[in-house]
Parts: structure tokens; sequence; C-alpha cells
């Protein structure tokens, strides 16, 4: 956690009114929470702060894209992801961040890291399930659909035999004699 300092906001020397931070992320960002879900990314993280008199507010948004398999497929493509949310970091007599949008500061405080709410924000906008665009639209050439397709079950004709048992015959006779 320690090359995360550079996602601390130093808020004590800012003036009243608005701030822009602007992050560019990474998978070594992402290896520092050791998540390594992504084969890549590459995302814009803009954080607009508003410092208030009594606190302050953010708005976290992003912009990029992450390159992950296909869960259909496993083939590796470039998602696009975007996001944003809004926190609000308030003082008080403790540390607490158990609302999800406002975090409470002790007063004192001149500092405090954003790394934790990039990381989420990012980690939220990515779907659960991950289609690749050429899969939708019938574009995408893998060897994987190709097997699959080679594999898929045909449509078999079935040829009535014509040859009956003449016992079952006489049978189906009993039913439509009356």
């Amino acid at each position: 956690m320690n090359n995360l300092k550079e996602y601390l906001i130093q808020f004590v020397g800012l003036k009243l009114g608005k701030h822009q931070f602007d992050y560019q992320i990474d998978n070594s960002f992402f290896g520092c929470f050791e998540f390594d879900e992504y084969n890549t990314s590459d995302i814009k993280v803009e954080i607009l702060l508003d410092k208030k008199n009594m606190m302050l507010e953010l708005e976290i948004k992003h912009n990029g894209t992450v390159n992950v398999p296909c869960d259909l497929t496993n083939e590796d493509f470039d998602l696009p992801i975007k996001g944003k949310i809004n926190l609000i970091v308030k003082f008080g007599d403790a540390f607490n961040d158990e609302n999800e949008e406002i975090l409470t500061l002790p007063h004192g405080e001149y500092e405090f890291n954003v790394a934790q709410y990039i990381y989420e924000s990012i980690i939220l906008s990515v779907p659960t399930k991950r289609v690749h665009p050429g899969v939708k639209d019938g574009t995408l050439d893998s060897k994987a659909l190709e097997v699959l397709n080679n594999l898929a079950p045909t449509e078999i004709k079935e040829e009535e035999n014509k040859d009956t048992d003449p016992r079952w015959d006489d049978l189906k006779k009993l039913l439509t004699d009356k």
C-alpha cells in the first residue's frame, strides 16, 4: 500500500472552491490491491474536489478500457468502461467510512487517500458477464467458435421404418375397430 502515496489528497493548503486531480491507472495500481483479473488496463480518472468551509465534495469519474477474457470464447478483448461516484467528506470525532457516500475524518486531519474509492468505482463498473463484441454481432473469427460449430448437433431426418412388426399392426387395429 506504500505505492499509493500519490493518491493522497492534501486538502488543508487548498483554497475554497473546486480543484481537479487527474490520475492514469494501469495494472500496477490493481497490483497494490492484489487484484489480477485484468490482462491490461488503461483508465483515466478525474477527481473534482469542491472544498467548502465544513466539508469536501468529491466527484470521481473514470473512463478507459480493461483487457479481459470473454466468458463465452475465452478470447481476450478490450472492454470499455466508465463510471462516476460522489463522495462527501465531513469532519467528526473519529474516522468512519461505514456509509459508502459519506466519509467522516477526525478533526485535525489534513489529507486522505482516494485510492480505495478509485479501485471500487472501477471494479464496480466492469460487468460480471463479459462477452466479446464479435460474439454479439457474429464477426468474431475464433477457433473456439469454429470447434463449437462443428460439434453442434445437426438436424437429422429420421427415416420412418416401413417394416413394422405385424403383431403391433394387429394390436393397433383393435384400437380403431369398434
